[in-house]
């Protein structure tokens, strides 16, 4: 059984209802959103080779503090950083820290902003100077992966629709979908219902309904899709040491489909690939 509530009157915990926010909402949304996606904007030309993700992290934190945000991460559950910066075969949660980029890497740097108790959530993947043809290959059918999830929002749909039109596409471009790690709600709490699972049927999961707030945010691997987490108790990387890629959106579900708070401001969405047709 799916509960979904007014998110102006439903207690401000995550206990499995689906909160259902209104226009206030979704102005709140569209602010804290843009700034989340103006950090990623600011990233582009920063990350390049001998960069630390330390670097990264402190600008991710000065470009909150100077917009008037903080970042959700710094402090949550012990989590002592900014951002999460995820190199090559780290799938994601990956830990800022001294080792300079190498060219050829790719980075995934996943940030989350609070604006008076509301939360914006997106990741972007960077190249790191010149990529091989297979990472930049990855980078496009992940970011395609997540624009066929987008596609499928609207009211009636189930979240299912958005996880089999990202595993139908990826897995036609031999590439694996992670099913360790997921999308969730997300507004006035960081982490709320319902999970958007990446994989699935169409015909699967809880109804969208308008006023429903989430991320999407695929995760696919050029191997296998198997994971661990490292010791450290955040890390997640690839079992198979093979590349992964991730890119996140935060949509809010509208009447007649769906909106997407963490556009770029500066058409960035796709950091160093041509743009997309």
């Amino acid at each position: 059984m799916v509960n979904y509530a007014d998110a102006a009157t439903a207690p401000l915990k995550n206990d499995g209802t689906i909160r259902l926010y209104d226009e206030a909402g979704f102005e709140k949304m569209r602010q804290v959103c843009r700034i989340t996606a103006g950090c990623l904007d600011s990233l582009a030309d920063l990350i390049k080779p001998g960069v630390t993700t330390e670097e990264i992290d402190r600008h991710v934190l000065q470009y909150g503090l100077d917009h008037g945000v903080v970042p959700a991460t710094l402090g949550y559950r012990g989590y002592k950083y900014s951002s999460c910066t995820s190199i090559n075969h780290v799938v994601c949660h990956g830990m800022p820290n001294a080792k300079p980029l190498r060219e050829g890497d790719i980075i995934n740097v996943d940030v989350t902003y609070i604006l008076d108790g509301w939360h914006g959530d997106s990741s972007r993947m960077y190249p790191v100077g010149q990529l091989k043809r297979a990472a930049e290959r990855l980078l496009e059918v992940t970011y395609e992966s997540l624009l066929r999830g987008i596609a499928a929002v609207k009211p009636g749909a189930r979240t299912g629709a958005i996880g089999e039109a990202i595993q139908t596409y990826a897995e036609s471009e031999r590439c694996s979908v992670v099913r360790d790690f997921c999308g969730h709600g997300v507004g006035r709490l960081f982490h709320d219902a319902p999970n958007i699972l990446h994989y699935g049927r169409k015909n699967e999961g809880p109804e969208l309904k308008e006023g429903m707030i989430f991320t999407i945010e695929p995760m696919l691997n050029l191997g296998k899709p198997h994971v661990k987490v490292l010791n450290d108790g955040w890390t997640a990387v690839t079992r198979d040491r093979s590349l992964s890629a991730q890119y996140e959106h935060t949509v809010g579900v509208t009447s007649e489909g769906c909106e997407v708070f963490t556009l770029s401001p500066g058409g960035y969405d796709r950091p160093g690939l041509t743009p997309a047709l």
